[in-house]
């Protein structure tokens, strides 16, 4: 089912093109930044051990951080999106649905910063979703805002994705007030932490909140018609924008599955060239510049 539809045709050969150039062909030597640099709340102890990394996934995270990657200076737009990847909240899917999002926005113009954060079902875990990760995504909004002339980014054009677990995480920021603590002795927290867009892919069904708010960020949504587990909550937010009258556009593939990622391993054309879709959004929300 396809819930929005483009006369524009994608362009599969430049789009697989992007998606498949290096990192380093859009940010050399990409910068992590400690979210919290005396340690994240509740984590200090823990702060030095090092994380788990192997092949597509990272895990063992007591640092939240983020990772700085931005686009060819003569490309850039200005607006930049803090990415957040899936796994189920038992570990990060960073290559696929970190490193290679911002890959694809570095190509548009976008800067982006993929976050890393605390995860509530690892094994031995003593997180909450709703606590920490949570915290560490208001927390990377806020210090993309903070640091926003230094990234070239305008703090009003910040947004955030997340791919499943991670949509979930979107879906917990997205629509509170995002207010910082005024009196908070840290500045970066005094920040507001709300995006000012949002991008579910094929999200979780922890991401539907009660209500949609009118003040809402608009939003972007994509899924699979037959993903067991995350189509029907991409339908929810799409009906909770749809009654809350904010603007949204959603993509529901008749196939796909769950965890197709940036679809360039896809071999189902509409899930090989979604990308292109967003492309489009972002383009036709102003954020990709004139």
């Amino acid at each position: 089912m396809l819930c929005a539809m483009r006369t524009k045709r994608p362009t599969p050969l430049v789009l697989l093109t992007l998606l498949a150039l290096p990192a380093q062909s859009f940010a050399q030597d990409p910068q992590r930044i400690s979210l919290w640099p005396n340690g994240a709340p509740g984590s200090q102890a823990r702060r030095a051990e090092p994380e788990q990394a192997q092949d597509y996934w990272v895990k063992n995270i007591h640092d939240p951080s983020i990772t700085v990657y931005m686009p060819p200076r003569e490309k850039a737009t200005g607006a930049g999106v803090v990415v957040i990847p899936g796994g189920g909240h038992r570990l990060l899917v960073y290559k696929a649905e970190g490193v290679e999002p911002a890959q694809f926005l570095n190509s548009l113009g976008v800067a982006a910063f993929v976050l890393k954060h605390r995860l509530q079902r690892e094994e031995g875990s003593t997180y909450t979703i709703e606590r920490d990760a949570k915290a560490d995504a208001y927390r990377a909004m806020r210090t993309v805002r903070s640091r926003a002339a230094e990234f070239g980014v305008d703090p009003k054009q910040l947004g955030v994705m997340g791919f499943s677990a991670g949509g979930e995480v979107v879906g917990l920021i997205s629509f509170g007030s995002g207010a910082g603590d005024q009196q908070a002795p840290d500045p970066i927290d005094r920040i507001n932490g709300r995006p000012d867009f949002a991008i579910f892919i094929y999200p979780g069904p922890l991401a539907v909140q009660a209500t949609v708010p009118a003040t809402a960020p608009p939003a972007f949504l994509a899924a699979a018609s037959d993903d067991p587990c995350c189509s029907i909550p991409t339908l929810k937010i799409l009906q909770q924008y749809k009654d809350a009258g904010v603007p949204v556009e959603a993509h529901v593939f008749a196939k796909g599955g769950h965890g197709f990622n940036m679809g360039q391993r896809s071999k189902l054309k509409a899930v090989n060239t979604w990308p292109q879709r967003l492309a489009d959004w972002l383009s036709d929300s102003g954020l990709l510049g004139k």
